[in-house]
């Protein structure tokens, strides 16, 4: 484990919360996340289901964990599932948790084998009348792939058809969507490592070095700075590349003139960060350049300050889109008279901007979170504003991770240079 361990306080604390939101004679199941098949005999490497871990703390598969508040049988009220130890598999896979290890990581006393969990779920299901399964119901995702959780859930309701079942997803939204103070320093961490990662390549870049290459400075800082990775496959894009959103391809070779946009974050113990920032190739903005920029960061600073209690993430996308739009006049792509005249589902300023720059952040790069539910303190979500205008090959985005507080918001991403003059000054070239 690259990370130090986590006080299973932590975790008791978030299933107290979620069982104190069941109701009576209703007991809530969860599955850890399965080894994704690679290609041949091989894996991708393993990551937790978010979820599972924010209630286990467990890293492992074949898992699972039972949470039952009101059932008759005292040590039945929460059980943990681990897979059972294989001498084979300890062999050539190395370690393999034992159920001591479980508990402390966990806080869950009774601790079962995996090949237990079938008998111990018939065993509950006789008194428990309804049952909440957990499905990924993030709105913009979808997936032919069914994962851990899907193929619990079509198992039990097979097996069980006359209980009541019920979603789990909304209760777990509900407590995330907030952080605790150690999720909170979970993610300073992860924003701290991603600003290293940020530095070494400010003196990295150069005319005719590849995005590859710069990618490979930011995976060595990760690395040795104990992250797990990428919380999400990073944008390193040069040149026209930078107008494309998601580009992920990271293959071509940076030119001089060009501008170079960063998308990328540290994930660590599990607690995504989401950054982004634009650089000169050659470490001079031209002048065009740093207009552009400077409109960008004028709309970031901003915007932060809409990130206040009760305010709504729809409500800072409709209004940084229209700081936007002020910027995008005065920077010469359309006037003000042809906004007045543009069609209102068409606005002029989507083909200069076409994404939200407001999302929540945690244990998922896109954690959950509804864009019309009132901002409250322990919230931590994006404010990315940018500008892509392909016919100059400028594609400019900044991103900051925003902490909602009782008073002022709190940029996670202070320390991290964003200012044009600080940029050029840490690339120190000149071409």
């Amino acid at each position: 484990m690259r990370y130090p361990l986590i006080s299973n306080t932590f975790f008791k604390q978030n299933r107290e919360k979620l069982s104190g939101l069941l109701p009576k004679d209703s007991l809530a199941v969860f599955a850890a996340a399965a080894n994704m098949p690679r290609n041949g005999d091989q894996f991708f490497p393993f990551r937790q289901q978010s979820d599972f871990f924010y209630l286990t703390g467990i890293e492992a598969e074949k898992a699972f964990l039972v949470l039952y508040p009101s059932c008759p049988e005292p040590e039945l009220k929460e059980v943990l599932f681990i897979e059972a130890y294989n001498p084979v598999k300890a062999t050539w896979d190395g370690h393999m948790l034992s159920q001591q290890e479980a508990s402390n990581i966990s806080g869950v006393q009774t601790i079962r084998k995996d090949d237990q969990f079938d008998a111990v779920l018939r065993e509950l299901m006789h008194s428990a009348q309804a049952v909440f399964l957990n499905l990924n119901e993030y709105p913009k995702y979808h997936t032919v792939i069914a994962d851990s959780n899907k193929l619990l859930a079509d198992k039990i309701k097979a097996a069980y058809p006359l209980h009541d079942f019920l979603r789990a997803a909304p209760l777990l939204e509900g407590l995330r969507v907030i952080k605790s103070e150690t999720e909170i320093k979970l993610i300073e961490q992860a924003c701290q490592i991603t600003g290293k990662a940020f530095e070494r390549v400010l003196r990295f870049v150069e005319p005719g070095k590849y995005e590859f290459e710069v990618q490979a400075e930011i995976d060595h800082e990760f690395t040795i700075r104990r992250a797990q990775g990428h919380a999400y496959a990073p944008i390193i894009a040069g040149g026209i590349n930078s107008c494309v959103l998601h580009y992920t391809d990271n293959e071509s070779r940076l030119e001089s003139g060009d501008l170079l946009l960063f998308d990328f974050g540290a994930e660590y113990a599990n607690y995504a960060s989401d950054m982004s920032r634009t650089i000169p190739v050659n470490g001079k903005f031209t002048d065009r350049q740093k207009d552009c920029y400077l409109a960008v960061l004028r709309v970031l600073k901003q915007a932060t300050k809409l990130y206040v209690p009760g305010n709504t993430t729809d409500q800072i996308n409709k209004t940084t889109w229209k700081m936007m739009e002020a910027e995008m006049i005065d920077l010469g792509l359309f006037t003000a008279e042809a906004v007045k005249n543009q069609h209102p589902e068409s606005p002029l300023y989507q083909k200069y901007l076409m994404h939200g720059v407001a999302h929540h952040v945690g244990l998922d790069v896109h954690d959950p979170g509804l864009k019309y539910q009132p901002l409250k303190p322990g919230m931590v979500i994006t404010c990315e504003p940018g500008i892509y205008i392909r016919e100059e090959k400028i594609g400019i985005r900044l991103e900051n991770d925003i902490l909602v507080t009782e008073n002022d918001p709190v940029n996670l991403m202070a320390p991290i240079p964003i200012e044009a003059d600080e940029i050029e000054n840490l690339m120190q070239r000149n071409y």
